[in-house]
């Protein structure tokens, strides 16, 4: 019997229309993880592959992060048959006596981020999984947690995690600290930057962390507790709400951007957040319509294995994107969208007619991500500059390309020796000896002047860049100005489309320009007029690199720079349209004026919030 990635997707064929498609979801998402539980219940085991932290930690995010989903379900009087396992499994992982125990936390610890579902869960179904235990069971998992709060969790949405356990604790009666509540509740304040934006720490990081997990906890603590914090919550949701519905595409897509993105629908879990809140940031049929769309979008994708466990991966399964802190059980915070299932049947979420939000404008430009969001027939394209990641693995593909498509993905690189094979989509690349090759990989400086984002950066120590990014939808223009002391190739690539089988895709590659058509995308790119000659290439790109199609063509240009200074204009496009070949391909943008846009930015610019980020270190 061969595999077949539709079948094997327990979305497919649910209509996730009403509250009980959701309910069916939730359902058929977590049976799969049934045979794996282990005989004490405290333990999820699901493959072999392994993160940073120990097998203990990993065993318990497989236990934990589906109850992101379940704990909603329960607490909406909705019917499940495995409490007892989590009862049992809760109790069993806190008994140091027994031999499922999660382990004795010492330090910052991966437990941190698990317990915070536990504790979530605690607060909302303790009937369920809380009443049913005896006193030597409560004794324990009190003490567990508290024990857990002594240590000091990481300088990002970490925090939440701790205040989260803090709920359980005070809901459960237990005596604790409460001081150490409000340090954390103050130290996530120093995030917020403003119009409803946080860092996910003080880093130049601004990506899904900020609806998925901010915003997420934040709007969760709102519900369950009233304080002025829980107020600021709520005010800055409305207003994110009105530039995050920008990053979805009609058919329910959302750019993929940052880490983390094997977390696939909590990208969902904002709109899922404000229904649990009962909070009208939009009305709520777009609210909704952005929530269930988006779940829609992934009813075709081979997320899972054969057997309808999620696999590490965003639109199939794919280690290679994968994060060092990416068990087998990660890919459960995708659970996250279930969160309106703590809502009854007749909240207006579930009875309201499903609308989509009303057309934005074409162009929507972001100052705190560094972003100008643009449409492109059916796309969302975010232009980008300003963010950075060294710290993950591909942290610079995932953060620092110049383009992010909700209908293409991006693409991380399979090889650093490869600059001939290189993928390089929406990037810049460079190599001083056809082998080894650098990307844009941080910022010295970001600025965005009204649609127009600027940023100087360094190839190498002696090569410098300046780039300004300028949306003319369907098409983005890429102007580079280069320093460099010595020849280097160099390599540039437009958007990745799907790769047919049995080369069925028409590849096209001219001085000056390449282009692929797919059997349902074109992508191209095109060059404006630089003080060099570069010759087009159609990529085969490696397998397993994009994010969203495992085989992909990739247009690129390339060609050789002198030593001193060289402009590069690049125009690039990728459209749901093989058509496009004879319409929008064969009208590119004007090459702008390199010292029109210098003066655009040195009187208009503002610098991106991203960048300005306290505690970096350069």
């Amino acid at each position: 019997m061969t595999y077949d990635p539709a079948s094997a997707n327990p979305l497919a064929g649910n209509p996730l229309k009403t509250r009980a498609d959701m309910i069916r979801a939730v359902n058929d998402l977590f049976n799969p993880l049934l045979p794996f539980f282990s005989d004490g219940n405290a333990r999820v085991r699901l493959d072999g592959a392994g993160a940073h932290f120990d097998r203990a930690a990993a065993d318990l995010e497989g236990f934990a992060r589906p109850l992101w989903g379940l704990a909603p379900l329960g607490a909406g009087k909705n019917a499940f048959d495995h409490w007892h396992r989590f009862a049992e499994g809760l109790a069993n992982g806190c008994d140091p006596a027994h031999p499922e125990y999660w382990g004795t936390v010492n330090a910052r610890d991966q437990r941190m981020v698990e317990l915070a579902a536990l504790g979530f869960a605690l607060a909302l179904v303790p009937d369920k999984i809380w009443e049913p235990l005896d006193k030597r069971a409560r004794d324990n998992i009190i003490a567990y947690f508290k024990h857990v709060r002594q240590f000091d969790y990481a300088d990002n949405n970490w925090k939440f995690f701790r205040i989260f356990v803090d709920i359980a604790l005070d809901r459960l009666g237990a005596d604790f600290d409460r001081s150490l509540t409000r340090q954390y509740l103050e130290e996530l304040e120093g995030f917020y930057i403003g119009d409803g934006w946080y860092r996910d720490g003080n880093i130049r990081r601004i990506d899904h962390y900020i609806p998925f997990a901010m915003h997420f906890y934040g709007l969760i603590y709102s519900k369950l507790v009233d304080d002025d914090y829980a107020r600021r919550y709520r005010e800055r949701a409305v207003l994110f709400a009105k530039d995050f519905r920008h990053w979805f595409a009609a058919d329910g897509a959302t750019i993929p951007f940052g880490r983390s993105l094997t977390y696939r629908f909590a990208c969902a879990g904002f709109w899922s957040a404000l229904a649990f809140a009962d909070l009208e940031a939009l009305p709520w049929g777009e609210v909704k319509h952005l929530c269930l769309e988006h779940l829609r979008w992934w009813q075709d994708k081979p997320i899972t294995s054969h057997d309808g466990v999620l696999s590490i991966g965003f639109g199939y399964p794919n280690l290679l994107m994968s994060e060092s802190y990416n068990s087998a059980g990660s890919p459960y915070w995708a659970f996250k969208a279930f969160l309106p299932l703590a809502i009854a049947e007749d909240h207006p979420f579930w009875t309201a007619e499903e609308k989509a939000p009303e057309q934005a404008p074409e162009v929507v430009p972001q100052r705190h991500p560094g972003m100008v969001v643009m449409r492109a027939g059916n796309d969302v394209v975010a232009l980008s500059s300003g963010q950075e990641n060294l710290q993950m693995r591909f942290g610079t593909e995932k953060y620092a390309k110049f383009a992010y498509s909700a209908r293409y993905g991006f693409s991380v690189e399979a090889d650093e020796r490869a600059f001939a094979l290189g993928a390089f989509d929406s990037a810049l690349a460079f190599s001083d000896d056809g082998l080894h090759y650098r990307v844009r990989e941080t910022n010295e400086e970001a600025k965005i002047a009204g649609n127009i984002l600027y940023s100087r950066w360094s190839a190498f120590k002696d090569v410098k860049v300046e780039t300004w990014l300028v949306p003319s939808a369907p098409w983005h223009i890429r102007v580079h100005r280069i320093t460099t002391p010595r020849p280097l190739q160099t390599a540039e690539g437009g958007f990745a489309i799907a790769k047919r089988d049995l080369d069925a895709d028409t590849l096209s590659a001219a001085e000056g320009s390449a282009h692929a058509i797919g059997e349902v995308d074109f992508t191209g790119i095109v060059d404006l007029g630089s003080s060099i000659k570069r010759n087009g290439l159609a990529q085969k790109a490696l397998p397993n690199t994009n994010m969203i199609v495992s085989k992909t063509l990739v247009p690129q240009l390339r060609g050789e720079i002198p030593a001193g200074e060289t402009v590069l204009i690049t125009a690039a496009l990728a459209l749901n349209d093989p058509a496009a070949v004879s319409g929008s391909w064969t009208t590119p943008p004007k090459a702008p004026d390199i010292v029109a846009l210098q003066k655009l930015v040195n009187e208009n610019g503002v610098t991106v919030s991203a960048i300005e980020a306290p505690g970096h270190m350069s």
